[in-house]
């Protein structure tokens, strides 16, 4: 059987697969004016039938668990149709989903008998108004009541997601009212740093709180780390003896954090995305379409996995490992007054500062090439404001991309 492995030697066995970018919560760190189409973007969704075909080629590369993801999943009308077919058709040995659980006290029993293999649900409060004021939704006791049916049906594999957010669940007290909770319920819960994105800049300055502030808490009331199992997700899992639940901890900013990447993220649209962090990627959408392109989309997705990279590097912080490309930004002007021997200096200056690798290629006989590339990009009017104003947290994109066309990178 073909695996999915790396040039780093690291096996992706778990996937998640978004089927519908649409959610029909306003969480303040997420979507805080709720779902809006992406300008520019008229693909639809990915069908029932191509999702069909892109799971039974997971199957066939070693893929043992698929995560199904939104926006939020279950708003669409054939969520059930795809699980069922995912459940009976491809082979895959564990579905679970990731849910805000807006419905599931009443499809509940449905997701029972549908044979879900696990369900991952979002609580960042068990204060019925900080849910609300988080959410934009008062159903918090509807969530819970959902859970106590799950419960009583003897599902077993029920973890529970929150943000860690400054000022609103990052203190003792919030932590042992979690504690509470999972003490006599076999329930995971697991707390997720806020991460920066493109366009959460000030939220994220304003709420963000280092993931290490919880572990410390954990430490000190003798939780113990538990190891991670095969297809398991980034979480560090903990186990206290006096307690029924786990807690677990998220921490994208810790160091080492991609070394035990396992999983690959497919989006809503058919784009495969080799970091769960990242937003560019391949679509495989046109390999989707007949039964018969299933060897060639397999074949697709193995050579991708050759283009990953060792780690998103966001435990350096965004703007000191990105904004090393700003300074170059006074240098281009002056492109036209430096002669080639001079521009070739440069060039091997930056790639020594900055640790690239160059390769010597005197040897190969002379060709002559030329490649032109265009593209469009939308942004919204604040990431637009961004770059305009060089303040990208990734550095300045308008300098990279000159520094790029002088090198021909």
């Amino acid at each position: 059987m073909k695996t999915l492995t790396d040039t780093f030697g690291r096996k992706f066995p778990y996937i998640r697969l978004s089927i519908t970018d649409v959610c029909n919560y306003k969480c303040t760190y997420c979507l805080p004016e709720g779902y809006k189409k992406t300008p520019g973007d008229t693909r639809n969704f990915m069908t029932g039938e191509e999702i069909s075909r892109l799971t039974k080629a997971l199957s066939e590369l070693g893929v043992c668990k698929i995560r199904l993801t939104g926006g939020e999943p279950t708003v669409r009308k054939d969520f059930f149709d795809i699980l069922k077919n995912m459940k009976q058709n491809s082979n895959i040995p564990k579905i679970t989903i990731t849910t805000n659980g807006y419905q599931l006290d009443k499809i509940a029993k449905q997701l029972y008998e549908s044979g879900l293999d696990g369900i991952n649900i979002s609580i960042d409060s068990l204060n019925r108004e900080t849910f609300k004021k988080l959410t934009g939704h008062d159903r918090l006791l509807q969530i819970l009541e959902g859970i106590k049916i799950l419960q009583s049906l003897n599902f077993k594999n029920i973890k529970v997601n929150a943000v860690l957010l400054k000022g609103v669940n990052d203190t003792y007290e919030e932590f042992e009212k979690f504690g509470d909770f999972i003490k006599n319920n076999k329930i995971d819960f697991r707390f997720i740093e806020l991460m920066q994105t493109g366009d959460n800049l000030d939220f994220f300055k304003k709420n963000h709180v280092s993931s290490k502030i919880f572990k410390d808490y954990l430490e000190k009331n003798k939780w113990v780390y538990q190891t991670y199992g095969k297809d398991a997700g980034p979480s560090l899992n903990y186990i206290h003896p006096e307690y029924k639940g786990k807690f677990g901890l998220i921490a994208p900013y810790s160091k080492d954090f991609c070394k035990t990447c396992n999983r690959l993220r497919i989006t809503s649209r058919g784009d495969l995305r080799l970091c769960l962090f990242g937003n560019t990627g391949i679509s495989l959408r046109h390999l989707l379409q007949n039964d018969n392109q299933k060897d060639e989309l397999v074949d697709l997705i193995i050579k991708q996995l050759h283009l990953k990279k060792e780690s998103h590097h966001l435990e350096l912080g965004r703007d000191r490992y990105y904004s090393k490309l700003i300074k170059y930004r006074g240098i281009m002007k002056n492109f036209k007054v430096i002669n080639q021997e001079e521009l070739k200096d440069w060039a091997k200056e930056i790639f020594k500062k900055n640790s690239f690798n160059m390769v010597d290629v005197s040897s190969k006989k002379e060709t002559f090439r030329r490649a032109l590339a265009s593209g469009k990009i939308y942004v919204g009017k604040e990431v637009f404001n961004l770059i305009k104003n060089k303040e990208m947290p990734k550095g300045d994109p308008i300098a990279l991309a000159e520094v790029s066309a002088v090198l021909r990178c």
